[in-house]
């Protein structure tokens, strides 16, 4: 069994790191199977350097398909193009896709018209809400694979909706979780920790990267100051995303207690989400990892794709409206935040479980 792992951004090489990791056991073992890791390029990320493949234990792509830059269509149509003529020249079995980026669809699209077998992991989740690009990453290729490798019953129930049979639905867990598991005890302290003279519990995290709080300047203004006085003067540690950095600048926002870095590496970024006292962002995976750690979360968002971040875990959808801020402020310095729980199946184990799955379903033939 020959599987190509995609993968096009960096979030999408945590989650593929378990899968290798249970490839490798598998193959010690004697089984059939060997994989292919193909980077699409999508986004350049600085912080992807050799020590961040390293560091993590994630061996290096054999390819790399240079495919940054341009519109969605341009992006998405360069990942097509290149993607199709490396499948040409390395022939696979499998396609395993993860998460919900561009290179997700681009990539499941080339190899389903190959009738190449499409698996997707973290397979099932919406937001339904179609204004978010990853939301149509996700129907469209969930629309047109073959085995669903879900994280929750959430995404096990939108699946049955959409007609999916139950025998091609895997319920596995969360393979982030099994990178954050496996690095937890690897974190690293940050130089801010003692720039900023931080102590344990006592500073937040902010990350803001959706157009809907970051694009309209007067709007992020007010996200940040009101997020500057309700943290009743505790440091409040930005790493800037690109696209927020260039309207932070035409604001010219400070603060005494806001530090805007540049962003991190993932375990150092970890060490500060740990260690926090609450997390404010607009990110769909952060409130996962702040579900497993434990770590009051504030989603900046009207919807999310992992729901059970918010029936289980410590996360609460605050909005968008600055307004709704300080009460959850105000619960959070009471001593009013729930603890959470961690959610079935994120046990650290996930890849096993995938791998296993697949062996059963293309190796016993």
């Amino acid at each position: 069994m020959k599987i190509t792992l995609v993968a096009g951004a960096r979030p999408n090489f945590m989650k593929v790191a378990p899968i290798i990791d249970a490839i490798e056991l598998q193959r010690k073992s004697g089984k059939d199977i060997s994989y292919q890791l193909v980077h699409t390029g999508q986004h350049y990320d600085k912080n992807m350097s050799d020590d961040f493949f390293v560091q993590l234990g994630i061996p290096a792509p054999h390819a790399n398909l240079d495919c940054g830059g341009g519109t969605q269509a341009e992006q998405t149509a360069n990942i097509m193009v290149r993607f199709e003529k490396y499948l040409q020249v390395h022939p696979t079995d499998i396609v395993l896709v993860v998460g919900d980026v561009t290179s997700t669809l681009a990539c499941s699209i080339v190899a389903k018209k190959l009738n190449i077998q499409v698996v997707h992991v973290e397979a099932g989740i919406r937001s339904y809400d179609l204004t978010m690009p990853e939301e149509i990453n996700r129907m469209v290729t969930d629309a047109i694979t073959d085995h669903f490798f879900t994280t929750s019953e959430v995404a096990n129930n939108n699946l049955r909706k959409c007609g999916i049979n139950e025998d091609r639905i895997h319920f596995v867990g969360n393979t982030m979780i099994d990178t954050l598991l496996k690095q937890e005890k690897k974190l690293l302290r940050p130089a801010i920790w003692v720039e900023a003279n931080l102590e344990n519990g006592e500073y937040f995290v902010l990350t803001l990267h959706r157009p809907s709080n970051v694009d309209a300047e007067q709007k992020l203004k007010l996200l940040l100051d009101t997020i500057v006085t309700e943290s009743m003067g505790l440091p409040v540690i930005f790493p800037v995303h690109p696209r927020t950095s260039k309207n932070l600048k035409l604001l010219g926002i400070q603060a005494d207690n806001l530090y805007m870095i540049d962003p991190m590496s993932y375990l150092e970024f970890n060490y500060l989400v740990k260690h926090a006292k609450a997390v404010i962002t607009d990110s769909g995976g952060i409130t996962e990892e702040t579900t497993v750690m434990r770590v009051p979360c504030m989603t900046l968002r009207n919807n999310t794709e992992r729901p059970e971040t918010v029936t289980i875990g410590t996360n609460e959808l605050i909005g968008t409206d600055p307004n709704n801020l300080p009460p959850a402020f105000a619960r959070l310095f009471k001593g009013q935040w729930k603890k959470g729980a961690i959610p079935e199946l994120w046990d650290g184990k996930t890849g096993e479980r995938i791998v296993d799955i697949l062996d059963q379903l293309y190796n016993n033939k």
